[in-house]
């Protein structure tokens, strides 16, 4: 059984540094540092239709796997977006992908905006370099 749209947005607000807002029609859009890593909405059926982020394994396993599909009007511009819109993924498999969408969206932000989203941890205690060192030596 797929996720409901209600486990999805919990799930997803469960990972961190996210933000959640409606937009495009009521698709409930998941975002880190600003950039889109899954999308509730868009619907086929009865069932809902679940977008996220894939890396290239993922794309080719999952673009024709049953339940799935590449997501409309993301993959058609030669993004690697995959929909889940009914059986076939697992609740369990399911928040894996939605877990390395989040983690691909992030790896793309830069090591600054990482860091102020606390994703990474600041090199706090490492010595700046080209510092003033009179009196030294």
């Amino acid at each position: 059984m797929p996720l409901s749209y209600r486990e999805f947005n919990a799930f997803c607000g469960s990972l961190p540094a996210t933000t959640h807002v409606v937009q495009w029609g009521g698709a409930h859009v998941w975002k880190v540092g600003g950039k889109v890593f899954a999308i509730g909405g868009w619907e086929r059926g009865h069932h809902p239709g679940i977008t996220f982020k894939v890396s290239e394994i993922g794309w080719e396993m999952l673009r024709e796997a049953e339940g799935c599909r590449p997501a409309p009007y993301l993959a058609s511009r030669g993004m690697k977006w995959i929909q889940s819109y009914g059986p076939g993924l697992g609740k369990r498999e399911l928040k894996e992908y939605l877990k390395a969408s989040h983690a691909l969206v992030a790896a793309g932000l830069s090591r600054k905006k990482r860091a102020e989203l606390g994703l990474i941890a600041e090199e706090a205690a490492a010595p700046k370099r080209g510092g003033n060192m009179k009196g030294k030596g």
